[in-house]
């Protein structure tokens, strides 16, 4: 779903795919279930991982500044966990209720935040590990690639591609 020119793709659809107006979002909420179910797995995963770490032997070795990484890498992994599933939640409050371009339209949103917080959580976790792994300069060094890696690849590349062609 372009953005964008909203009215351009919605024509685009129903002039060569021969869709209507709830054939498209039927499309886009299926294809958006399919992308949640690549992520969710990870997400919660992680967000499992980050919980259990406190009650490890070797989280003493985190000093204070990487204790409080560590929270904020918690937050952002359950704030993306609570995302990536709120569509699930959206759609059994609205099943039935002839509301499927709100429903496609929040999920949409959702999933963009959850994917940020997603990139920001494993740019904590990154962090986390090599710090207590190799030390602090390695640790930030291995956090900012991350987070560029994240920034190009989840954000520029798809936003460069969506102008290309057009």
């Amino acid at each position: 779903m372009d953005v964008d020119h909203p009215e351009d793709d919605q024509r685009w659809d129903r002039d060569t795919r021969g869709e209507t107006e709830t054939e498209r979002l039927d499309r886009n909420w299926n294809s958006l279930l399919q992308e949640l179910r690549v992520v969710q797995t990870g997400v919660q995963l992680l967000t499992g991982f980050l919980l259990t770490l406190p009650f490890q032997q070797r989280f003493d070795v985190l000093d204070e500044p990487m204790r409080i990484t560590y929270l904020a890498t918690v937050g952002c992994s359950v704030a993306a966990t609570v995302l990536l599933i709120a569509p699930v939640g959206i759609h059994r409050l609205l099943f039935r209720r002839h509301r499927l371009r709100v429903l496609v339209s929040a999920a949409h949103r959702c999933a963009y935040a959850g994917l940020a917080l997603l990139g920001l959580a494993l740019t904590g976790v990154t962090i986390i590990v090599f710090v207590a792994v190799a030390g602090t300069t390695v640790g930030l060094i291995a956090g900012a690639c991350a987070l560029m890696m994240f920034g190009c690849f989840w954000w520029l590349l798809p936003l460069g591609l969506r102008t290309r062609g057009t």
